[in-house]
C-alpha cells in the first residue's frame, strides 16, 4: 500500500513541475525533502572563515555554532523569553527529530523534543504566559499536524490533526488564555487550513480553498485574539492574506505582480494593522507589505540585479514598531538582514562564511539586540547570530 508520506510527495513533484517558476520550484522541492538544493546560477563555495565580529552598520555581529550533531537546524524558530533566554526550535534531518536549543544562563542546552518517527519539520515555536515553550510541527512520515507542550517538567505531544497529508508550514501562535492557533498546508487538497484549542477541542477550518493555496503561511494574533494569516497562492503565484472578522473569513489577494508570494512572515503590530515580508521571484528580491489602516502599502526593500535576494524571510517588529526582517541570498549562500532605519530602509549582509542563512528566524529584544536562528547548508550546522547596537 502506497503510504501518504510517498504519495503526498509524489503529488508535490507532480505540482510543483508545472509554471513558470520551474528553477524555483525545483529548489523549494529540494528542500522539501531534504535532499541537495537546486540552485539557479553555480552553487556557492565557502570563502575564508571570518572568526572575529565585524561592524557592518550599526550593528556588531557574532555568530555561534548552536548544535553541530549531524545534520540539525532546517526549519528554526526562535522566540525570547524572560531573563536573557532565547529558544530555538528546529528538526534534525539525520535522525528525524524535533529539537529545542535553549540559551539560558549564558550556556546553551539542546534537547530532543520528539523522536518518534521522522518529525520535526516547519517547526513554529511560541511561549506561554509562564514562558513554557509550544511548538507546532510536521510529522513527514505520518502525514500529521503535531504539537509539543512543556507542562515545566516534561514535554507532551500531540496529533492534532490526522486526516490527508497535513502539517506543511505550519505556524503558531498563543492567545491571552495560551490557546494554540495553527495554520498550515493541506497536502492532499491543496487548502489553506487552520486549527484552534478552544479549550476542549480542536476545531480545523478550510480558510482557502480556491487553487492551490496555503504555501508558506504565517500565523499572528490580534489585540482581540482573531487570527491573520499570510500565504501563497501557487496557482496564481500571488501573496494573500486572511483575516477572521469575529464573525467569518476575510481573504484577499495583496500582490499578485509578476511571481510573488513564496516565503512569507507576518506580524500583527500594536494597533492590529498586519506587516507581511515576502519573496519576488520574478526580480529576485525581498518586498514588505504593511497596511495602513486603509490600504495595503507595498515596497520592495532589497533589491541587486546579480543577485536573489528575499528567499525564507522572517519578520520582527521592535519595541517602536520597527520592521526588521531577515532573509537568504540565495546565489553567493549569504544571510542579509534589512530593517526600517527611520525614514529608509538598510541592508546588509550579516554573515557569508559558506551556504548560511537558510531558514531563518529574528526577534529582537528590548534594548534592540538582534536574534537570529539560521541553518548552515554547508556544514549542517544551526547556527545563531546576535547584532548589538552600537552608539
Amino acid at each position: 500500500m502506497v503510504s501518504r508520506r510517498v504519495l503526498g510527495v509524489a503529488l508535490m513533484a507532480f505540482a510543483l513541475a508545472w509554471g513558470v517558476l520551474g528553477m524555483v520550484v525545483a529548489a523549494q522541492d529540494a528542500y522539501i525533502l531534504h535532499l541537495p538544493t537546486v540552485w539557479r546560477g553555480a552553487p556557492p563555495s565557502p570563502t575564508s572563515p571570518a572568526p572575529t565580529p565585524t561592524v557592518p552598520g550599526e550593528f556588531l555581529w557574532e555568530t555561534t555554532i548552536i548544535d553541530s550533531d549531524g545534520d540539525v537546524g532546517m526549519d528554526t524558530s526562535l522566540a525570547l523569553g524572560t531573563g536573557g533566554r532565547v529558544h530555538i526550535s528546529y528538526s534534525d534531518s539525520r535522525d528525524g527529530d524535533l529539537k529545542l536549543a535553549t540559551l539560558d544562563g549564558g550556556s546553551w542546552q539542546v534537547e530532543r523534543v520528539d523522536q518518534d518517527g521522522d518529525v520535526g519539520t516547519y517547526s513554529s515555536l511560541a511561549l506561554d504566559a509562564q514562558g513554557r515553550p509550544h511548538i507546532s510541527y510536521y510529522d513527514r512520515g505520518e502525514g500529521d499536524l503535531k504539537l509539543a507542550t512543556f507542562d515545566g517538567a516534561s514535554w507532551r505531544t500531540e496529533r492534532v490533526h490526522t486526516d490527508d497529508d497535513v502539517g506543511l508550514y505550519s505556524s503558531l501562535a498563543l492567545d491571552a488564555g495560551d490557546h494554540a492557533h495553527i495554520s498550515y498546508f493541506d497536502l492532499t487538497n491543496r487548502d489553506l487550513l487552520y486549527t484552534y484549542w478552544d479549550g476542549a477541542a480542536w476545531g480545523v477550518t478550510a480558510v482557502d480553498s480556491q487553487g492551490d493555496v496555503g504555501y508558506y503561511t504565517s500565523l499572528d494574533l490580534d489585540s482581540e485574539g482573531n487570527p491573520h494569516i499570510s500565504y501563497c497562492d501557487w496557482t496564481n503565484r500571488a501573496l494573500k492574506y486572511a483575516r477572521w472578522s469575529g464573525v467569518s473569513w476575510e481573504v484577499s489577494t495583496i500582490d499578485q505582480t509578476g511571481s510573488v508570494g513564496l516565503y512569507s512572515s507576518l506580524v500583527v503590530d500594536s494597533g492590529d494593522r498586519p506587516h507581511i515580508s515576502y519573496y519576488d521571484y520574478q526580480n529576485g528580491a525581498l518586498k514588505y507589505a504593511r497596511h495602513d489602516g486603509t490600504d495595503w502599502q507595498l515596497t520592495t526593500v532589497d533589491a541587486e540585479p546579480a543577485q536573489d535576494l528575499g528567499n525564507y524571510t522572517s519578520l520582527t517588529l521592535d519595541a517602536v514598531g520597527r520592521p526588521h526582517i531577515t532573509h537568504f541570498e540565495r546565489i553567493y549562500g549569504d544571510l542579509r538582514y534589512s530593517w526600517w532605519a527611520g525614514d529608509h530602509w538598510r541592508s546588509e549582509t550579516v554573515e557569508s562564511y559558506g551556504v548560511v542563512g537558510v531558514y531563518s528566524s529574528i526577534a529582537v529584544d528590548a534594548e534592540g539586540t538582534v536574534h537570529i536562528s539560521h541553518y548552515d547548508q554547508t556544514y549542517g550546522d544551526l547556527r545563531y547570530t546576535r547584532g548589538q547596537p552600537q552608539p
